[in-house]
């Protein structure tokens, strides 16, 4: 079995090898390509995650290529973690949306609406590559944010997709040790759309624990979310991290006009990271990786390919086509639940009603991520346009507007649809 990583040369990639060790004879892994055309980069983080792949037990080829093509040929998985256009791109979505008074961030707002236009061709050409030649029936895991609208155009195009994030397993870690349980036997109702959900039931053993949770860590829960603690009290739910962006969005547009620009502090992470992938002694995942986000995406991704080529069932959290697991939802409308994973596929699980306080804000956003993968598509600057004016975080037409038009001006080399 091949597995390929589109996007090898992230600094992410040393710690998802690091997980093959333990999996690779299990499944049959004996190649793993790490792709980037990044050639520099990639032999830098390419050099670190192949010591850190021995030293913890893999032992099948490890091959770092800027050959898109060769890398995906023959593969039965490919792991997509790209950023089109680098962390310059994503200063850019974080700083324009603010200077018209709205969130700047990769993946909610206009910035994530940018983001989405520059990835969803790139990542449809990279899914036709493999259609062609990759093994019969592969599977593209996503990793490549916004998940959900990525995801949506790779379905929308007939490939075999599954998104996924790395939010419902740290949860899943924190709620773990606070019960001093294996975070495995833990269960999330974790229901919404990818960065727009909500935990109603943590379930151990058959029990539902969340009501508990959140009278003993309700504070330290406030804190993990950035909410305050009364919207946690009369959700009686988790919200997501992105939901900051929503309930308190005039407040969290002031703090990031004051405060250095996430990009910037992930610039910086990488470089410290780069060097330390330059260390010939380095066969570990270094504790600074933590910092870079994305905690716990690798392991994530490796219970993900053994559920999907193993012998077994597993219940993970994906970003899969709603088919009517929530009502409100269009059926075509990508969700991010639990789902039993096997050989066989994905099946989403049932969903408990969702009170309509949570309906409606998915149900309005579900609307915006239909047309901004059409847009993606098309590049058709009308519904590009249409977008933005549907977005419950803009929703203006002069605002709306103005954002297409700088985004698309800073974006344009990236964006020939749209030229």
């Amino acid at each position: 079995m091949k597995v390929a990583v589109v996007g090898g040369g992230s600094t992410y990639s040393p710690e998802l090898v690091q997980g093959f060790g333990g999996i690779a004879k299990g499944l049959g892994v004996d190649e793993l390509v790490l792709q980037d055309p990044d050639e520099e980069r990639l032999a830098v983080v390419g050099g670190a995650a192949q010591r850190i792949a021995r030293a913890h037990g893999y032992t099948g080829a490890l091959t770092l290529t800027s050959d898109l093509d060769a890398a995906v040929d023959g593969a039965s998985a490919v792991l997509l973690q790209i950023r089109v256009g680098g962390q310059a791109a994503r200063l850019t979505d974080e700083t324009i949306p603010l200077r018209c008074g709205c969130i700047g961030q990769e993946t909610t707002g206009a910035g994530g609406f940018a983001k989405a236009l520059r990835t969803v061709p790139v990542v449809l050409e990279i899914a036709e590559r493999v259609r062609r030649l990759g093994a019969d029936d592969a599977w593209i895991i996503d990793f490549t944010n916004p998940v959900g609208i990525v995801t949506r155009a790779l379905l929308d195009h007939g490939h075999r997709a599954v998104g996924l994030c790395n939010v419902a397993i740290g949860f899943q870690r924190l709620f773990a040790g606070w019960l001093d349980v294996p975070w495995q036997s833990v269960q999330l109702g974790h229901a919404g759309l990818n960065h727009l959900t909500w935990i109603r039931s943590v379930s151990v053993g058959g029990e539902d624990v969340l009501p508990a949770l959140l009278r003993t860590h309700g504070d330290e829960i406030a804190k993990h979310v950035e909410l305050p603690r009364r919207i946690i009290d009369n959700l009686g739910a988790v919200p997501s991290y992105y939901l900051r962006y929503y309930y308190q969005h005039d407040l969290v547009v002031q703090e990031l006009l004051e405060s250095r620009s996430r990009a910037e502090e992930v610039m910086e992470v990488e470089r410290e990271l780069l060097k330390l992938y330059r260390d010939p002694q380095l066969h570990d995942k270094p504790d600074l990786l933590m910092q870079r986000g994305g905690a716990y995406y690798s392991e994530a991704a490796i219970n993900l390919l053994c559920a999907l080529f193993g012998d077994s069932t597993d219940v993970q959290v994906v970003d899969v086509r709603n088919n009517g697991v929530i009502p409100e939802l269009p059926t075509d409308a990508v969700i991010e639940v639990p789902a039993r994973m096997s050989s066989d596929g994905t099946e989403p699980l049932p969903v408990p009603a969702l009170p309509w306080h949570q309906a409606g804000l998915i149900a309005h956003t579900a609307a915006y991520e239909h047309l901004a993968a059409d847009a993606a598509v098309s590049g058709d600057r009308e519904v590009a346009f249409r977008a933005l004016l549907t977005h419950p975080l803009i929703g203006q037409s002069g605002l709306a507007e103005q954002l297409l038009s700088d985004l698309l001006d800073a974006n344009r080399r990236f964006l020939p649809a749209f030229a």
